[in-house]
């Protein structure tokens, strides 16, 4: 007679009043995800902000805004006659001046190069004659991956190395003989990127007791109207908008 086998004893139940329902986990794990991004963005924005602000303020300053302040025979100016050729010389500066737009927040961008060269005519009391280049292949900011798009992207400097301002009419400058600085509008034409618009430069100009001729200028212009096209990255873009703006030594020829 066979002996009746023992049935296998139960299994101990687990205790399962600790754990978190399965329902209420998903909604845990959204929130922390959530919290995550939220504070991710916020430092993204906010290094952004303090970066642009840093960036303006280590901006160069305008050439123009610079002088504007200093101007006056008391401080180096002088007067005389001013008829001749001139020469642009060591110390000149030309460039641009641009604004990124980063996150929402305008940062400053100055290219500038050493690199230039021309000269101007007056005779009489009357600018008649000014051409001045700016090698493009040479302007810098202060970063060099920016810049190496404006030379081979923004501009096709292999092909258009130079920009060049011609002045298309005489410019009355009286005051510079007279008084020793003269702040006049030159109508001329700007070549960049293959490309030639009429443009209008402020220009200041001033002896200095030192012999030379100080010509400081800017202008607006529109990059797309020479042919460049402003970067658009979503997080930074590139206004179209933005200023040419030089400082030059002139020596009498």
């Amino acid at each position: 007679m066979s002996t009746p086998s023992t049935p296998p004893a139960p299994e101990p139940a687990h205790d399962t009043s600790h754990r978190t329902p399965l329902h209420r986990r998903p909604v845990t794990w959204v929130i922390a995800a959530a919290v995550v991004i939220v504070l991710a963005v916020g430092a993204f924005f906010i290094g952004s902000r303090i970066y642009a602000d840093q960036q303006n303020a280590d901006a160069p300053t305008a050439f123009a805004t610079a002088t504007a302040a200093g101007s006056g025979a008391s401080d180096g100016e002088t007067s005389g006659d001013v008829t001749g050729t001139w020469t642009v010389g060591t110390g000149s500066q030309a460039g641009y001046r641009v604004d990124e737009v980063l996150n929402g927040k305008d940062v400053t961008v100055v290219g500038r190069t050493e690199n230039t060269s021309g000269s101007a005519t007056i005779e009489g009391t009357s600018l008649t004659a000014t051409e001045v280049t700016v090698d493009l292949t040479t302007v810098a900011t202060d970063a060099g991956r920016r810049d190496e798009y404006f030379r081979t992207q923004a501009i096709d400097t292999s092909a258009h190395p130079d920009a060049t301002f011609t002045l298309t009419e005489p410019v009355d400058v009286a005051a510079l003989a007279d008084a020793g600085s003269a702040s006049v509008t030159a109508q001329g034409t700007l070549a960049i990127n293959g490309r030639t618009q009429d443009v209008q430069i402020a220009l200041t100009l001033a002896q200095g007791t030192d012999g030379t001729l100080s010509v400081i200028g800017s202008s607006d212009l529109t990059w797309s109207d020479y042919g460049v096209e402003a970067p658009n990255l979503g997080f930074v873009s590139v206004q179209d908008a933005g200023q040419i703006e030089f400082s030059l030594v002139l020596t009498r020829s």
